[in-house]
C-alpha cells in the first residue's frame, strides 16, 4: 500500500503525546478528566446540537443504531459519571507488580507501564468516545480514534472538549486525536501499515467490523467477535434464583453482548424447573426455541431448534433451549458452541458450581448471577474499552489498570556477568 501522508501524522503526533504522558504524575492526569467532566456539563446544549445533527442525518440506519447514536442529558450525566469514577480510581502506573533479590545482589523490580498507542475503531456510540478517551489517558496511552461516520459531530464535540482541557492544563492535546476523514481506506491504511506507530488496536461494534478488523490487522488486537452466552439451570438450582437470574440475563437488554443467548437446562429438574422459567420468559414476550425434549417439558407453542441456533447471537428477544444430561454435558456444551465471552450457572450444589467455573473457557464465569453483569462498569472500572475474550494481555472487562504492559527494573552495584 502507498504511504498516507494523512493517517501517519496522526501515527507521529500520537508516538510524541505518548512518550511525554508516559512522564506525567497522576495529579495532572487528574486534573484533566475533571477539567473535561466539567466541560461536558458546561457545554452540554452544544453537545446534543451536534448529535441532533447527526441524528437528522442518519436516514439509512436501523432505529436500534439511533437510539445508541442519540444522546441526552441523562446520558451525559451518565458519562460524567463514568469519568468521575476513572479518574477517583488508583494511578494504574508503576505499580510495584513484583520485587526479588538475586543470590550475586541484584535488585529486580517488576513495575505496570502504558502499552503506548492505542487505536480504537468503533460505531454509533458517542459515549464510546469519552469513556475510551478517558481510560486510555487514565493509564498513559496515547489514543486514536475512528468512530462511525454516522456519529462524526458528536464525536468530533467531544474529543474537541478533551483536547481543550488537554490545552488548558499544559498537557500534548495529541493524546486525543479523531480520524475524521469518512474514507474508508484510511481504516485499511491504519490496520496494515501503522505497527510502527500504534501498539495496540481495540474494534467495538457489530460482527462484521470486529472479524474485519481482527482479519487485517497487522497490530495485536483486544476484543470479541460476538457474545454467545449461556446459562446453564443445574439439577440443584433454586428455583426462584433460576426464574429471576434467566430472565434478566436475557430480557434485561438484548442487544448487549453480555446478553444469554443459549439457556440449558438439566434433566434431572426438566418437570419442576423448566415450565416456570420458560413461562417467565414467554410472558416477557421472549420467543423460545428449544430441542424436542425441551418442546414436550413446556405448554405453550415453541420453534424447534436447528443445529445453527446453537451457534447463534441473536441480539433479539429470541432463546435457544437445550436438555442437558448433567453439568458436564453443559460444560462440553458451552466450550464447543459458546464464544468464550460470559456464561453463568444457577445451582446450590458447591461442587457443580466449582467444577463449572473451573472448566468452562470463557474470559468470564458467574454462579447464581446474571450474564448482564459482563460490564466494565458492573465490575467496578467506571467504564471499559470492551471485553477481550483473546488469552493474551488481558481477559474480560478492559479497564485502566488492563491498558497497561509492565517493564523490569534492575538496580545491581557494579555486579557483572561471568564468562
Amino acid at each position: 500500500m502507498t504511504k498516507n501522508l494523512y493517517m501517519d501524522q496522526f501515527g507521529k503526533r500520537a508516538k510524541i503525546a505518548s512518550n511525554k504522558l508516559s512522564n506525567l504524575s497522576i495529579k495532572k492526569r487528574n486534573e484533566v478528566l475533571e477539567l473535561y467532566c466539567y466541560y461536558l456539563k458546561k457545554y452540554s446544549k452544544q453537545i446534543l446540537k451536534f448529535n441532533k445533527r447527526d441524528i437528522l442525518a442518519s436516514t439509512k440506519i436501523k432505529s436500534s443504531m439511533i437510539e445508541r447514536l442519540k444522546l441526552s442529558n441523562k446520558k451525559i450525566n451518565q458519562i460524567r459519571k463514568s469519568l468521575i469514577k476513572i479518574k477517583n480510581f488508583k494511578d494504574p502506573l508503576g505499580k510495584n507488580l513484583s520485587l526479588w533479590k538475586r543470590p550475586n545482589g541484584l535488585i529486580i523490580k517488576k513495575i505496570s507501564i502504558p502499552i503506548g498507542v492505542i487505536g480504537v475503531i468503533y460505531e454509533s456510540r458517542p459515549n464510546v468516545t469519552s469513556d475510551v478517551s478517558a481510560l486510555c489517558f487514565k493509564s498513559g496511552n496515547a489514543v486514536i480514534l475512528r468512530g462511525g461516520s454516522e456519529a462524526i459531530h458528536s464525536n468530533r464535540i467531544l474529543v474537541n472538549l478533551f483536547r481543550k482541557a488537554l490545552k488548558n492544563k499544559n498537557c500534548d492535546k495529541n493524546c486525543v486525536q479523531l480520524i475524521e476523514s469518512k474514507n474508508r481506506s484510511n481504516v485499511d491504511y491504519l490496520l496494515s501499515n501503522m505497527k510502527k506507530y500504534i501498539d495496540i488496536i481495540v474494534p467495538r461494534g457489530g460482527k462484521s467490523l470486529v472479524k474485519k478488523v481482527q482479519e487485517k490487522s497487522k497490530v495485536p488486537t483486544i476484543g470479541h467477535l460476538e457474545g454467545i452466552c449461556h446459562v446453564y439451570v443445574d439439577s440443584k438450582a433454586d428455583l426462584n434464583i433460576a426464574i429471576k437470574v434467566v430472565k434478566n440475563a436475557k430480557m434485561r437488554n438484548f442487544n448487549i453482548c453480555g446478553a444469554a443467548e443459549t439457556l440449558l437446562i438439566d434433566k434431572k429438574c426438566l418437570k419442576t424447573h423448566c415450565e416456570p422459567i420458560l413461562l417467565e420468559l414467554y410472558k416477557s414476550k421472549c420467543k423460545i426455541i428449544g430441542d424436542n425434549i425441551i418442546k414436550k417439558n413446556f405448554s405453550k407453542k415453541i420453534k424447534i431448534a436447528k443445529s445453527k441456533d446453537w451457534d447463534t447471537e441473536y441480539l433479539s428477544p429470541i432463546i435457544s433451549v437445550k436438555f442437558v444430561k448433567d453439568v458436564k454435558e453443559a460444560i462440553k456444551h458451552i466450550n464447543q458452541h459458546g464464544s468464550n465471552h460470559t456464561d453463568a450457572i444457577i445451582t446450590s450444589n458447591k461442587r457443580n458450581a466449582e467444577l463449572f467455573l473451573n472448566s468452562v473457557d470463557s474470559s468470564i464465569v458467574m454462579h447464581n448471577t446474571s450474564t448482564q453483569f459482563a460490564d466494565g462498569g458492573e465490575f467496578g472500572m467506571g467504564a471499559e474499552i470492551g471485553i477481550s475474550t483473546g488469552r493474551l494481555h488481558a481477559r474480560g472487562p478492559v479497564g485502566a489498570n488492563q491498558l497497561t504492559s509492565f517493564k523490569y527494573i534492575v538496580r545491581g552495584s557494579g555486579q557483572t556477568r561471568k564468562v
